[in-house]
């Protein structure tokens, strides 16, 4: 089995803010998929998505409660190309809305750090270098 794109839907409360912010972050809109009811923030282009949903939209897709911003059901992970790349997510992240929840971590061959969106999503983001990894 193959996959060829993976679509993360998220719910939001604010969409043109939820916009704002990932635009903030670098990322372009897919605006073929993005109206007052969700967003559409290409991660990588051609593979990743992520689909932030108005909470009433979100709703529409599950006949179950869905986790609101003061819990975790699921932690993302971005990989970016260097340790300068992630603090600069993370810094541009906390100057446009999102905040901290762990410092950052230095295991030598992988750095990461973290910061939760404006809704409350939390989010690693890690570089590392494989070839660096220890065997044991």
């Amino acid at each position: 089995m193959s996959i060829n794109e993976i679509y993360v839907n998220l719910p939001v409360k604010d969409v043109q803010k939820t916009r704002a912010f990932w635009a903030a972050l670098g990322f372009s809109i897919n605006e073929k998929f993005s109206n007052d009811q969700a967003v559409s923030v290409i991660m990588k282009e051609n593979h990743i998505y992520g689909m932030f949903l108005r909470e009433d939209f979100f709703q529409t897709f599950t006949n179950r409660p869905f986790a609101k911003g003061d819990t975790t059901q699921v932690l993302l992970t971005i990989s970016l190309n260097s340790r300068e790349a992630v603090d600069h997510m993370v810094k541009t992240a906390l100057e446009n809305g999102g905040s901290k929840y762990s410092e950052p971590m230095d295991h030598g061959w992988m750095y990461q750090s973290s910061f939760a969106d404006i809704d409350g999503h939390q989010w690693e983001v890690m570089y590392g270098d494989i070839s660096q990894m220890p065997s044991e």
